[in-house]
C-alpha cells in the first residue's frame, strides 16, 4: 500500500481544455474533484470513484493525447497500472472497478470490433418465428457514478424529441430505417436534463442452444472524440476509429462555475444520434455485424435559454455492401449497351436504305446518335426497373434477412440512370415527332367524272362541253378522319394516370415504397412512418404504370378495337368506300400505301345505291378490295426508286410553291390554278403509276422475309422497280401516335418518376404528366394538321 501512495498518478488537469479554448471558461466545479476521484480509484479501487473517473473522462469526450493530464489521461494510466486486478468478462478492455470506455488504447481496432465477429442472433421479418425487435439495454449512471438501473431503450431514453410511445419505440423495429429530427428549447433541455445520465449500451439476444438470454456490448464512435488533437473519428476509413463504450445525452454540469446550483454558461448536447446496423454479406439467415451508435455533440452558449433553440436527431440505418449489385448493374449495363450499339448501328443502315443514300455522312452520324439515343434509353429504363422490382421483391418478400435497402447516399447511380433514361428517351420522343411532322402525304382520288356538263367560256361567246367535276369532299373526309387518328394511341392516356393515382393514394400501394419490413398496405395514423425508398418508389409506380398499361393495350386490342370500334382499320375501310387511296413517305424512298379503289368503281354517289354495293360486297357478289386481283390486302409498305422519287419531287415542288396552304380567299388567281394543277397532275401520276402505266417506274408486290420484319429493314435495294411489302399489320400506323405507344408509354413514365423523385408527390406527378401528354398532343394535332394542308392541298378550313 505504500508503494501506491508513492506512485500516485500525474497532476489532473482540471479542465475541459477544448471548452476553455472556445468559451473561456473558469475551472469547472465537477472537475476539481477530479484528482480526489482519480486518487481513490487508483488508492483503493473505489467503484464509486472509478466511475465518477470514466464520466469525468466521458464528459472530455474521450479524448487522448500523449501528455495528456485530463480525465481520461488519469483514466489510462490508471487503467495501464491495474492490470492485477483482472478483467471482467475476459474482455482485455474492460478492467475489473473500473468503466469499460475505450476498445483499445489506440485507434485500429474499429475493424476488428465491426467486420470480424458475427452478432450470435439472426432476425427474420416474417414467419411464426420472426424477430424484428432490437432488444436494447443500457446501464446507467449519475455523474457521481452511482449505478442507477438497467433500461430498456424503449420509450424514447435516447431519444430527445418527444412523441408517441408507438412512434417512439419504431426506432427499434428490425429493417425499419428510423429517422426524427425536432427543434427544441434550451430552457426545456434544462429542465428534464438538470442531471447528466451515463449509458453503457447492450443488445440483448436469446442463444438457442442453452435457452440462456446474453448481453452484447454496443460501442460508440463519438464524433467529437480526438486522438493527439486530430479528430480521427470523423473519417470514413474504419482503421483510424477509436471506438468507446459509454455515452450521454446532455451534460449541464461540464459548463457551470464556482456554484453547481448555478445556470450553466454552456451546454454540451447529442445532436445527432445514428445506429448503424451492418448486413453480414451472402448471409440468409439474417446474420448483422455488431450494431455501432454514432453520435455528434455541440456546444451551446447559454444566455437566453427561453428563446434559444438547438436542433437535435436520432435515427437508425440499415445497410449492406453493395459492392456486389454495383458490379451487375454494370456488367448489365455494359452488354445491354454494347447491344444497343449493335441495333443502332442495324437502324442507321436501314435508315440508308430507305432514303437511297450509300454514303456516310454528318447527317448519318447525327442519326445514329438519336437512334442509339434511345435505344440506350431502353437500356437504362430495364436497367432501372430491374433494379426497382428486384428490391420490392427480394426485401419486401424475403422472411429470412438476405438483403437490406441501399441508404440514400447509395441510390444516387440509381436516380442517374432514370435521369438518363428520361434525358434520352426525351430526345427520342422528338425525333420521333419531328419525323411524324414533317411526312409527305398525298390522297389519290380514284374517282371519275360521271358525264359531261355544258360551261360558259370566259372570253369566247358560247359553251363548251366538259367532263363533269368530282367531289372534293370525299378527299376532305378521308383528310379529316387523318387527322383525328394521328393521336390516338392504344391506352386511354387519361384513365392510365387516374388509375395509378388510385391505387397508389387510395389502395396504398405507396406504403409498399416505405423503408420498413411491412408489405401491409394500410398504416394507422398513429404508427412511425419510415422515409420513403426512392428505389422502392420507383419499383412500386414503374409495376403498376406498366401493369395498368399492358391491360388497357390486351382491353383494347383483344376487346375493343375488335367488338367495338377499332380507328386504324375503320380508316383503311373507309378510303376503300371513298374511292381514295393513301400514298404516304416517312422516308425519301420508303413509306406506306393504303389501298382504297373501290371495287365498285364510283363511291359519289346516293344512299341507295351506297347500300347496294355494300349488300353485293358482303354477299362476294364483287371483286375483292385489294391492290393485287382476288386479294385482299389493302396496306403495303413502300420501297420507291430513285426515279420514282425525283419525279414525285418535281410535281410536289410546283404543289407546295407557294408556302403553306393554299388559301381559297386571299390567293391569286394565277397562285390557285397552278396548284390546282399540279394536284391534278400529282392524282394522275400516282394513280397511273399504282396501274403500272409507267413501265420506267413500274413497281413488283413481295412478301417480306421473317428476318426483314425482325429486323425491321429492307435487304433489297429498290434499282429499276419499287417493291411494294404485303403489310397486314397496318404499320402505316407507325407515323402516327398509335403504332409507337412502346416509345410514350416509357416518356410518360419516366416523367411520372421524375416528378415524383423531385417533389415525392404522386399527385402532382399525375398531374404533370397528363398536362405534358395533353401539351404534346396538342402539337402534334396542330402541327400535323398544318403538314397535311401543306402536302395534300387540303385547305386547313376544312381539317376540323
Amino acid at each position: 500500500m505504500l508503494q501506491k501512495y508513492w506512485e500516485l498518478p500525474p497532476k489532473g488537469n482540471c479542465n475541459s481544455t477544448l471548452w476553455k479554448a472556445r468559451h473561456h471558461l473558469d475551472i469547472s466545479m465537477v472537475f476539481k474533484n477530479l484528482q480526489a476521484s482519480a486518487a481513490a480509484c487508483w488508492l483503493y479501487s473505489n467503484l464509486t470513484s472509478c466511475q465518477t473517473l470514466g464520466n469525468m473522462c466521458v464528459m472530455n469526450m474521450n479524448s487522448l493525447s500523449s501528455a495528456s493530464t485530463d480525465a481520461c489521461g488519469l483514466f489510462q494510466y490508471v487503467f495501464a497500472n491495474t492490470a492485477g486486478l483482472g478483467t471482467v468478462h475476459s474482455i482485455s478492455f474492460w478492467r475489473q472497478n473500473l468503466p469499460w470506455l475505450y476498445y483499445g488504447d489506440q485507434p485500429g481496432l474499429a475493424s476488428q470490433v465491426l467486420d470480424t465477429t458475427q452478432f450470435p442472433a439472426s432476425f427474420t421479418f416474417k414467419g411464426t418465428n420472426k424477430n424484428i425487435k432490437l432488444q436494447f439495454i443500457a446501464a446507467s449512471y449519475d455523474a457521481g457514478g452511482n449505478f442507477l438501473k438497467w433500461q430498456y431503450l424503449e420509450g424514447g431514453i435516447l431519444q430527445l424529441c418527444p412523441d408517441t410511445l408507438t412512434k417512439l419505440n419504431a426506432a427499434y423495429i428490425f429493417g425499419t430505417t428510423y429517422q426524427q429530427k425536432c427543434t427544441i428549447s434550451v430552457s426545456k433541455i434544462l429542465k428534464d436534463y438538470s442531471n447528466p445520465i451515463f449509458y453503457d449500451v447492450f443488445l440483448e439476444y436469446y442463444d438457442e442452444e442453452d435457452g440462456q438470454q446474453y448481453l452484447w456490448a454496443v460501442p460508440v464512435l463519438n464524433l467529437n472524440l480526438q486522438y493527439n488533437e486530430m479528430f480521427v473519428n470523423r473519417g470514413s476509413n474504419m482503421n483510424n476509429w477509436l471506438l468507446t463504450r459509454r455515452m450521454f445525452l446532455v451534460d449541464t454540469l461540464s459548463g457551470q462555475e464556482n456554484d453547481l446550483g448555478n445556470q450553466p454558461r454552456i451546454i454540451r448536447i447529442a445532436s445527432e444520434i445514428t445506429i448503424s446496423i451492418r448486413l453480414v454479406p451472402n448471409t440468409q439467415r439474417g446474420a448483422i455485424y455488431p450494431p455501432l451508435i454514432t453520435i455528434a455533440y455541440s456546444d451551446v452558449l447559454v444566455q437566453n435559454p427561453g428563446a434559444e433553440n438547438v436542433v437535435v436527431s436520432f435515427s437508425v440505418n440499415y445497410e449492406m455492401n453493395q459492392s456486389e449489385a454495383r458490379i451487375q448493374t454494370d456488367i448489365a449495363l455494359g452488354v445491354l449497351g454494347g447491344l444497343a450499339v449493335l441495333w443502332s448501328l442495324l437502324k442507321t443502315a436501314g435508315w440508308k436504305r430507305r432514303i437511297g443514300s450509300p454514303m456516310i455522312d454528318l447527317q448519318t452520324v447525327l442519326k445514329f446518335l438519336l437512334f442509339y439515343s434511345g435505344d440506350l434509353a431502353n437500356v437504362f429504363f430495364i436497367i432501372s426497373v430491374g433494379t426497382g422490382i428486384y428490391w420490392l421483391i427480394f426485401f419486401k418478400a424475403q422472411q429470412y434477412v438476405s438483403v437490406l435497402l441501399p441508404l440514400p447516399s447509395q441510390e444516387d447511380n440509381f436516380v442517374s440512370y432514370i435521369g438518363c433514361a428520361f434525358a434520352l428517351k426525351a430526345l427520342q420522343f422528338l425525333h420521333l415527332l419531328v419525323s411524324q411532322l414533317t411526312v409527305d402525304i398525298f390522297f389519290i382520288d380514284w374517282e371519275r367524272p360521271k358525264g359531261k356538263v355544258l360551261k360558259a367560256v370566259e372570253g369566247e361567246n358560247g359553251v363548251r362541253s366538259i367532263s363533269a367535276p368530282v367531289s372534293i369532299w370525299r378527299t376532305y373526309f378521308i383528310a379529316n378522319e387523318w387527322n383525328e387518328i394521328q393521336t390516338v394511341r392504344k391506352i386511354n392516356p387519361l384513365f392510365q394516370v387516374l388509375a395509378i393515382l388510385f391505387f397508389l393514394e387510395v389502395v396504398g400501394f405507396s406504403n409498399l415504397a416505405l423503408m420498413d419490413s411491412s408489405s401491409s398496405l394500410e398504416r394507422s395514423p398513429e404508427s412511425y412512418i419510415a422515409p420513403w425508398s426512392r428505389i422502392l418508389r420507383f419499383g412500386v409506380s414503374a409495376v403498376l404504370w406498366l401493369v395498368i398499361a399492358i391491360i388497357q393495350v390486351i382491353y383494347f386490342s383483344v376487346f375493343y378495337e375488335r367488338f367495338i370500334e377499332d380507328k386504324i382499320r375503320q380508316f383503311v375501310d373507309l378510303c376503300c368506300m371513298s374511292n381514295i387511296s393513301v400514298f404516304l413517305l416517312s422516308h425519301r424512298c420508303f413509306g406506306y400505301y393504303i389501298h382504297g379503289r373501290s371495287v365498285h368503281g364510283h363511291s359519289d354517289t346516293n344512299m341507295e345505291e351506297m347500300n347496294m354495293n355494300l349488300k353485293r360486297e358482303a354477299e362476294n357478289l364483287c371483286s375483292q378490295r385489294g391492290l393485287l386481283p382476288n386479294t385482299d390486302g389493302q396496306t403495303f409498305q413502300i420501297s420507291i426508286s430513285s426515279k420514282m422519287r425525283q419525279q414525285y419531287d418535281r410535281i410536289h415542288e410546283t404543289l407546295t410553291r407557294k408556302q403553306g396552304p393554299v388559301r381559297l380567299l386571299n390567293s391569286s388567281a394565277t397562285t390557285f390554278e397552278q396548284s390546282t394543277k399540279a394536284y391534278h397532275t400529282m392524282n394522275k401520276f400516282l394513280g397511273s403509276f399504282i396501274d403500272h402505266v409507267h413501265k420506267e417506274m413500274d413497281y413488283i408486290v413481295k412478301d417480306k422475309l421473317l428476318l426483314e420484319k425482325i429486323l425491321g429493314m429492307e435487304f433489297m435495294e429498290p434499282m429499276e422497280k419499287s417493291i411494294f411489302y404485303n403489310d397486314e399489320g397496318h404499320s402505316f400506323s407507325d407515323v402516327l401516335y398509335y403504332g409507337n405507344e412502346a416509345t410514350l408509354l416509357i416518356f410518360d413514365m419516366l416523367f411520372f418518376t421524375i416528378v415524383d423523385m423531385a417533389t415525392q408527390s404522386f399527385v402532382l406527378a399525375a398531374v404533370l404528366t397528363y398536362l405534358q401528354q395533353e401539351i404534346f398532343r396538342f402539337i402534334r394535332n396542330t402541327v400535323g394538321q398544318k403538314n397535311l394542308a401543306s402536302k395534300t392541298l387540303v385547305d386547313e378550313r376544312f381539317l376540323i
